[in-house]
Parts: C-alpha cells; sequence; structure tokens
C-alpha cells in the first residue's frame, strides 16, 4: 500500500471541508434577501399581500462576511446563517439591482453602510406608519435604497388595496388597529420589491 504525506492529507481534507460548507460567495453588498418568516404576523402578511415571502433584508458584510440588515424587534444586522435559518425551511431567494455593476460603486455601498446607522436600535413597527420612528422590513430597505442610492424599488401601496378580508388579515388588524385602520396609510410589502423589474435573482437556497 502505498504512503499517502500528510501535506496530501491535509490538501484533501480542506477542499473536502470548503466543499460541505455553505458558500455565499456569490452574495454581495446590497443583494436583497427574502425568505418566509415563522413570526406571529407571518400569515397574515402572505395573505394580505399575496406573496410566499414575508420577511426581507439587505445583504452588508462585515468584515468580508454577509450580514443581513433587518427589521425584527429592533433594526439589526444578522449574520446570513442565523438569518437564514429563521425562515422557513431555511429556504431563501437573494435578488440584486439588474445594473448593479454600475450603481453599486465602492462609493454607493459606503452610502448604504453609512446610511444604515440612521435605523439601527430603532424599534420594529407594528402598525406599518410611514414614518421613521419606527420601522418594518420592506420600509427598510426601501428606504435605504431609496436616500443612499435614488432608487425606488417596487412602487408603494394604500393599505386599502391588499386583500383585508381574509379571516388571518382580519384578525391581525383588529388586534394592532381596533376599528381604526389608517386605510391611506402609504406601504412597501415585501412582494412589490420581490417583483420589481429592477432586481433578478442571483440565488435560491
Amino acid at each position: 500500500m502505498k504512503k499517502i504525506h500528510l501535506p496530501v492529507v491535509a490538501l484533501l481534507l480542506s477542499v473536502l471541508s470548503a466543499a460541505a460548507a455553505p458558500a455565499h460567495a456569490a452574495l454581495k453588498d446590497g443583494d436583497i434577501v427574502f425568505h418566509t418568516s415563522r413570526s406571529a404576523q407571518s400569515l397574515a402578511v402572505q395573505r394580505a399581500t399575496g406573496s410566499r415571502y414575508s420577511h426581507m433584508g439587505i445583504v452588508l458584510l462585515r468584515g468580508g462576511k454577509p450580514y443581513v440588515f433587518e427589521a425584527v424587534s429592533t433594526v439589526r444586522y444578522t449574520p446570513l446563517a442565523q438569518w437564514t435559518a429563521r425562515g422557513n425551511g431555511g429556504h431563501y431567494v437573494a435578488k440584486r439591482l439588474r445594473n448593479a455593476d454600475a450603481l453599486l460603486t465602492p462609493g454607493a455601498v459606503a452610502r448604504l453602510h453609512a446610511g444604515s446607522a440612521d435605523y439601527e436600535g430603532r424599534p420594529y413597527d407594528l402598525t406599518f406608519e410611514w414614518s421613521d420612528q419606527r420601522i418594518y422590513c420592506s420600509e427598510l430597505v426601501w428606504k435605504l435604497y431609496q436616500r443612499a442610492l435614488g432608487v425606488r424599488i417596487g412602487e408603494l401601496q394604500k393599505i386599502r388595496s391588499f386583500n383585508l378580508d381574509d379571516p388571518a388579515v382580519r384578525a391581525k388588524m383588529r388586534e394592532r388597529y381596533g376599528d381604526k385602520v389608517p386605510m391611506d396609510e402609504p406601504v412597501i410589502s415585501p412582494v412589490a420589491m420581490f417583483d420589481s423589474p429592477l432586481l433578478t435573482t442571483v440565488e435560491t437556497r
């Protein structure tokens, strides 16, 4: 039997472990990720908007590693693997601006990172208001892109335009608003951003 030199064994083990590890190298600063949340409001969001996906965030690299800047209980940075694990079945979709090479210059990326400081730590907005005092997930990503790059991803809608007749939606609305639903409040939904022609899918897991 031939002897295998230790350096060769080490190289083989290194290659195998790299192949087995989850690779997120395709993701870049500014990518937008979507998944189906397991939160208490996820079903209502899905039925109101007609979307499979109920939560989203923006990828911002820190130390070369992908983090998701998201609005949950507060606005925060979450490691991508941890964010993914919170989604239903660990599934997510990552999208990117179609003209990212032209728009996401180093200066633009720096503005996205700098803009995140305006929102980090803010509380989650349970009533989906358009003010900056509290922030919900799609609002965070939409405003960050619009204010840092002047790019509007997805069209705003009014609350009245969603499917409010579904029982799960009605129950959640009654819990959040009582009898005073702000029907004309502008809202940006995850699905409006997911379906935006400005984005293209770069990864599905």
